[in-house]
């Protein structure tokens, strides 16, 4: 089942919070959070402000998230990432977060799916699969050069979003953390 929800919406982080707990149900592990994007080009940065955001809202639990402004995660790395998170979190289940181009009445989408993400698809890059469950944030209209991605989409509307979702995931980390499901994740690791 996929499920979205409005930028605009109020409610739009508990949104994406209930939906990770219908989604991911096995709490035996915490979950990997791999953040996709560059920091380079403002509609392609959603996955690393994304990450940034949730790496501070989670600050001193041994939660792993991958791509931030500072270390993003970018095409020339995600087609290693399945390989290594794999050896690296063996029984994780991986959320993998990146921004995506649609119609003109879904920008200000965020997406949620239990599947595997495609990045890059938005750029015509043809890159492996990568997660559990996919997060995408719809920033743009698809066009036939796919150049709105890249150079017109709305810095405001790519903060927003990332706020939306560091706060449903990490709503969703530390009420599991809370109700003993995810029981080995330590503080202050």
């Amino acid at each position: 089942m996929d499920y979205s929800f409005n930028l605009y919406n109020a409610m739009a982080a508990d949104g994406v919070c209930l939906s990770l707990k219908k989604i991911l149900t096995d709490f035996s592990c915490p979950p990997v959070v791999l953040c996709i994007g560059s920091d380079l080009s403002v509609g392609d940065s959603l996955g690393p402000v994304t990450g940034t955001r949730l790496k501070e809202k989670l600050n001193g639990l041994n939660c792993y998230v991958y791509g931030t402004l500072a270390k993003p995660i970018t095409a020339h790395e995600v087609k290693y990432m399945n390989d290594f998170l794999r050896a690296t979190h063996p029984e994780s289940k991986i959320i993998a977060i990146d921004a995506a181009v649609g119609l003109a009445g879904d920008i200000g989408l965020i997406k949620l799916a239990k599947k595997a993400i495609s990045p890059g698809s938005g750029a015509n890059k043809k890159l492996s699969k990568v997660g559990d469950v996919s997060i995408m944030g719809i920033v743009a209209e698809r066009s036939m050069f796919n150049y709105s991605l890249f150079s017109a989409t709305r810095l405001n509307i790519v903060y927003k979003m990332a706020e939306i979702i560091s706060e449903g995931v990490s709503s969703y980390i530390l009420e599991s953390l809370k109700n003993g499901g995810l029981s080995n994740v330590l503080t202050g690791a």
